[in-house]
């Protein structure tokens, strides 16, 4: 937790509220002080950020709130954008996104808080093309999904990509997307048409990764992009090729590693400056085998053991 001075930010000495409650008030008897002054602080890293990633880093929060009681990780979501404009504005110790921060935001944080932000790499995911789970398409091309998202983009009818589909009655397909904030959003919208090209207007934009899925799971005309681990049985996850001929790749920690599925990308956390104290302790214990089983086994890609070692070691390099 963070309060600014000037324009500056500094961490604050965290104190539970109870024991300043108990060593002001004169109810309270001196035995009651004195147990609550030797007990001992519970200290609070906050972690917010990335939609994609919340469930991942609630599961480490809970987990290490076994490794480590006194201190508490408390996570939020509300997209990539949202994660990382706490840690300019000095609400956030830690931000999770699924992009990279942009020039104008590392700026804004050096601006206003005099540390430049530091990235780490926690792991990878694949982005997902989800359809129906009764739409006869297999597979998908970079190229095609341009023309379904892109401005000026011309593939509109499911026939277009050469599949007759009974269950979309109209043909239209219906284009699910995710809010702007969202690291995701970002990130897909890159990967299709640069840095520089936009979607075209009409997409239903959602909130959450998994609320992309659900969608599509009840749109029989929708198509949607999302985390590979939000992966149902009520939806079809395409898959994707960098050309139109192939070959085609399904999203797996196998294809992800071996950078043969093409919409594939890293998991950052970012901090102010270098990381000291439990936000530290905490960012070490991510690279440790337990958390990278954790990510595993909830359907991300964790980082192979010796880039893990490599990390953790560069983490704990004090300048």
């Amino acid at each position: 937790m963070f309060y600014k001075t000037g324009s500056k930010c500094s961490a604050s000495i965290l104190i539970s509220s109870v024991i300043l409650l108990c060593i002001s008030a004169t109810s309270c008897t001196k035995e009651e002080q004195e147990a609550a002054v030797s007990s001992p602080e519970k200290v609070t890293v906050q972690n917010s950020g990335s939609d994609t990633m919340v469930v991942l880093a609630q599961a480490w929060a809970e987990e290490y709130a076994k490794v480590k009681p006194s201190v508490s990780v408390e996570v939020s979501g509300g997209g990539s954008g949202a994660g990382i404009a706490s840690l300019i504005n000095c609400t956030a110790d830690i931000a999770n996104s699924t992009r990279p921060m942009t020039k104008q935001e590392i700026e804004m944080a050096k601006d206003n808080t005099g540390k430049e932000p530091q990235e780490y790499i926690v792991g990878y995911d694949a982005l997902a093309i989800y359809v129906h789970k009764d739409n006869p398409l297999d597979g998908i091309s970079i190229g095609q999904l341009a023309e379904i998202y892109g401005e000026g983009g011309t593939i509109t009818k499911w026939s277009q990509l050469g599949i007759k589909y009974p269950g979309c009655l109209s043909d239209d397909i219906i284009r699910i997307s995710r809010q702007s904030s969202s690291g995701t959003y970002y990130y897909f919208r890159e990967v299709l048409l640069g840095k520089q090209g936009d979607f075209k207007l009409g997409s239903r934009d959602l909130h959450g990764s998994k609320d992309v899925v659900e969608l599509v799971a009840t749109t029989p005309c929708a198509i949607g992009y999302s985390g590979m681990r939000y992966a149902t049985s009520y939806v079809k996850k395409l898959k994707v090729a960098k050309k139109d001929n192939g070959p085609f790749f399904e999203a797996t920690v196998e294809t992800v590693r071996d950078s043969t599925y093409p919409i594939h990308r890293p998991f950052f956390i970012y901090s102010l400056g270098r990381p000291t104290g439990e936000t530290r302790s905490y960012l070490e214990w991510i690279y440790s085998d337990n958390a990278q089983d954790i990510a595993q086994i909830m359907g991300y890609v964790p980082l192979p053991h010796a880039e893990r070692t490599m990390r953790k070691a560069r983490l704990a390099t004090t300048d």
